[in-house]
């Protein structure tokens, strides 16, 4: 081999090495994001920043050693089943799907990656899950284990309120959640003694004339955890004022807007204990052997502001449990 043969040799041997070596390094983890809400919303940003602080508190760090493809279905139940799709077309690792709906459709998209459920109402009665303990599949996260919380809402209501006789409850039949909180509400206002109505709402469009319905024969209102009436929590709130009807909310979002009452699990949390069961799967753990976890502790949220323009005086007892009164 005469010199010249030799440096070029030389040279396209050490211009190779970085490509060899860039081929070895691992792949950064790739996390999906699915939820029902809008980017643009401030709550829903708000739970979305708390898994990704959740993510990071664990040392997850994006563009560092981690990525995060987020789809948000902007409020369109329609749209998630393709969102889920395009998640599995990427390959991500795990979905993290906040809201049942969102989680129906993660499993309607895959049965092989792993998927961390948040703000679900009852994962077995919807599908997603065999069991609790055992949840079985591809599927772990979190429950709201709100069907139990619906008549909690209605004694605290009637607590409240207790010349009310008659309860709607507002909830979304096109939501898997929906029809299990309903029945729990059911056995609820027969334990209470009262009159339930179920008010069916499927988009933004059905309120006005959910209220009108509502306001002929019905004393209070329980507004059922859905994404749908979440995203029009502010005009829900502005009805129940001008129908002078009170009401109790699953999400605190509600009461956050002018919502007369909320009890239930915080969506923070959920979304923060979300990133823990994703970190096991990341580091090997089964979905389907992880049990599902049930909220280690709900808040009760007093709106005085709410109170006073329903013309409403808070029970004292119902003041020293609350974990926030909204002035």
């Amino acid at each position: 081999m005469d010199r010249r043969t030799f440096v070029i040799g030389a040279c396209l041997t050490m211009s190779a090495a970085p490509l060899t070596v860039d081929a070895q390094t691992p792949r950064w983890p790739r996390v999906g994001y699915l939820a029902i809400g809008s980017a643009s919303d401030p709550r829903r940003a708000a739970i979305y920043d708390a898994f990704r602080q959740g993510l990071h508190d664990l040392g997850y760090i994006e563009k560092r050693n981690i990525s995060i493809e987020t789809r948000f279905a902007e409020g369109d139940y329609e749209r998630l089943p393709g969102l889920a799709a395009e998640l599995v077309r990427l390959q991500v690792d795990v979905i993290a799907a906040y809201s049942t709906p969102a989680a129906k459709a993660a499993l309607g998209a895959t049965r092989t990656i792993p998927i961390v459920m948040s703000g679900i109402v009852d994962p077995v009665a919807t599908g997603l899950v065999t069991g609790l303990g055992r949840p079985g599949g591809n599927v772990t996260g979190l429950s709201l284990m709100a069907p139990e919380l619906i008549g909690k809402q209605m004694q605290l209501l009637k607590e409240l309120v207790p010349r009310i006789s008659r309860i709607a409850v507002l909830w979304n039949p096109t939501n898997p959640s929906g029809a299990p909180q309903v029945q729990e509400a059911e056995m609820a206002a027969r334990s209470l003694k009262v009159q339930l109505q179920p008010v069916e709402v499927r988009n933004a469009n059905d309120l006005d004339r959910a209220f009108a319905a509502i306001t002929r024969s019905t004393e209070g209102v329980i507004v059922v955890v859905d994404g749908v009436l979440v995203d029009s929590r502010t005009r829900i709130a502005r009805l129940a004022e001008e129908a002078r009807l009170p009401a109790a909310y699953g999400l605190k979002e509600h009461a956050e807007v002018g919502g007369l009452m909320f009890y239930g699990a915080s969506p923070l949390d959920q979304s923060r204990r979300a990133a823990t069961l994703v970190d096991k799967i990341l580091k090997g753990a089964r979905p389907g052997d992880l049990p599902v976890e049930q909220p280690t502790g709900f808040e009760l949220v007093i709106n005085l502001k709410a109170a006073k323009a329903l013309g409403l005086k808070v029970p004292q007892s119902l003041l020293v449990r609350a974990d926030e009164v909204i002035q």
